[in-house]
């Protein structure tokens, strides 16, 4: 089965100060060649990092850049290795091109899978790109600042059986246990994070990084990256047609904008 695609594999906010946000599931587009095969349900792409861009909409304020991705995970997911190694070892997870839900429903209505070629062709298409930009921003903002942060946004449904038992806890911080950011910041978003009345908050706990926080955070070599997955029920409707939430969404925003202000204040203190 050939791939093609005729949309750009992201869109990227150059800023002024030196952050750069990652939004890597946000994309919902799935061209001619993968939704014709897809089931009713994943079309809808429910597995998507909802309206981040909205509830993130301070980050361009706040002088970031940002970096959002166009094309659903469906197609293939951005946070996974090339290899598509497995990131949690032992544990259940989708892969660098899903062939099933969050659900674990199919993903194809036909049965028709990617085979090898095509999965190929769509990490040139779109993983490629998508990496050549963080990895190029990560060094304009390393050439302009010196020390600099990486924050990967993310979200996910609060109860998701396959992944975690019960209710996930609302703020789930990734430093790959320690190894991509200073273990002093991380403690400070994580007190920020569990002020937050009526929310829960922890630190490498069942998320603690995907491919992104893993591959680009460096804290010795002036690159410190986080990695956020909240819950959805923070901020809009986990059902379809998964509406974003106002009243809840403002909520949050404060802590959000306060640990985006942390990182910024700590590295430009360096």
């Amino acid at each position: 089965m050939s791939f093609s695609t005729d949309t750009p594999a992201f869109t990227l906010h150059r800023g002024t100060r030196p952050l750069l946000v990652s939004m890597p599931h946000v994309g919902t587009y799935l061209p001619a060649s993968v939704s014709g095969r897809l089931t009713a349900e994943a079309r809808t792409v429910p597995d998507t990092d909802w309206h981040l861009a909205r509830l993130y909409d301070f980050a361009r304020e706040l002088g970031a850049s940002i970096l959002v991705a166009t094309h659903s995970r469906y197609v293939v997911d951005l946070n996974r290795p090339p290899d598509n190694a497995n990131l949690y070892p032992g544990q259940d997870t989708t892969g660098l091109c899903p062939v099933d839900t969050f659900d674990k429903t199919p993903v194809y209505a036909d049965g028709s899978l990617p085979a090898d070629d095509e999965i190929a062709a769509r990490r040139d298409a779109v993983w490629r790109p998508y990496h050549a930009a963080l990895a190029e921003e990560l060094a304009r903002l390393r050439a302009a600042h010196g020390t600099i942060a990486l924050w990967d946004a993310h979200s996910i449904r609060s109860v998701l059986p396959r992944f975690f038992e019960g209710k996930l806890t609302d703020f789930n911080l990734g430093t790959a246990k320690g190894a991509s950011c200073d273990a002093a910041l991380a403690d400070q978003l994580l007190d920020i994070a569990s002020a937050v009345p009526d929310h829960t908050a922890i630190l490498n706990g069942r998320f603690k990084g995907g491919y992104i926080t893993r591959q680009y955070g460096a804290p010795a070599q002036g690159v410190h990256a986080v990695q956020l997955e909240l819950t959805q029920c923070a901020y809009m409707s986990e059902v379809y047609p998964f509406a974003y939430d106002e009243a809840r969404a403002t909520r949050i925003q404060p802590a959000l904008r306060a640990m985006l202000e942390t990182v910024l204040g700590f590295v430009e203190a360096r």
